[in-house]
């Protein structure tokens, strides 16, 4: 009864370790630098960082947040990122338990923490992460029987063209873009991934999450409507969603009917 919890543990410090990772492409990807040089170091005063002040989430602890070298603070993005990936990798291994489809949503579910990040800081989602996601699902669609190759092309074809038939609909109607390109493909990766059933649930949830947070961001901020909000992370947390729940939830919407 202990290798379970063992597995958990083990779980949690592996995601958390990725997710030390994570923070580097967060940081460097959108500036278009090399994620593997140089090695991680303070942006401020250029303190290489050693092996004990890079343990996730217990080096940021031990240094109170602040650089070794200069003093300066640490944003709590880094542990924040951390600790994210690792209760999401725990979670994976509770549902799905070791094996190929927890090692898909392992790497599914990192690229999803990663664009997160990067688009609520810079409101942009990387090509150089999706567009090999959406090679890597539909790879992956042929080793995973219930999902299946077929079913994963259309996904693709149905998340990436669903998005931007709603994108060309809103510049048409209100002259401006309102979605950039970055999100169709995130939607078409993630069809790859989880087929055209998903693509459904995942633009239906991600657009009430959205407009739940989107007006009460608007109302705190005292923006106006046309205040920018990144739509990335709400679909990111959409197909999370799907992940644990997504079928749980549509078996419930469909007896409703009943």
């Amino acid at each position: 009864m202990l290798f379970p919890y063992l597995l958990y543990v083990f779980g949690f410090i592996l995601g958390a370790v990725v997710g030390s990772f994570l923070n580097v492409c967060i940081c460097r990807i959108p500036k278009k630098e090399s994620v593997a040089f140089p090695p991680s170091h303070c942006r401020i005063c250029d303190y290489r960082l050693r092996w004990y002040d890079n343990i996730p989430i217990l080096s940021y602890l031990l240094l109170k947040g602040h650089c070794r070298g200069c003093g300066e603070p640490i944003s709590p993005q880094y542990p924040v990122v951390e600790l994210i990936n690792g209760v999401l990798t725990v979670c994976l291994l509770v549902k799905f338990d070791l094996g190929l489809s927890f090692a898909v949503l392992f790497i599914f579910c990192s690229a999803l923490v990663t664009i997160t990040f990067i688009d609520l800081e810079h409101q942009i989602i990387p090509d150089v992460i999706t567009l090999p996601g959406i090679v890597v699902g539909f790879l992956f669609s042929f080793f995973i029987p219930r999902f299946g190759w077929q079913n994963s092309l259309i996904g693709i074809l149905a998340g990436g063209g669903s998005l931007l038939l709603i994108a060309f609909a809103y510049s048409v109607v209100t002259k401006k873009d309102g979605m950039g390109g970055g999100d169709i493909k995130l939607m078409a990766m993630m069809g790859a991934f989880f087929g055209w059933q998903a693509v459904l649930f995942i633009i239906f949830a991600s657009s009430l999450l959205g407009s739940l947070i989107g007006v009460a961001i608007i109302i705190a901020r005292k923006q106006d409507s046309t205040f920018a909000i990144p739509f990335g992370p709400f679909l990111s947390t959409a197909a999370i969603v799907y992940i644990f729940y997504g079928r749980q939830i549509m078996l419930w919407y469909l007896s409703l009917g009943r």
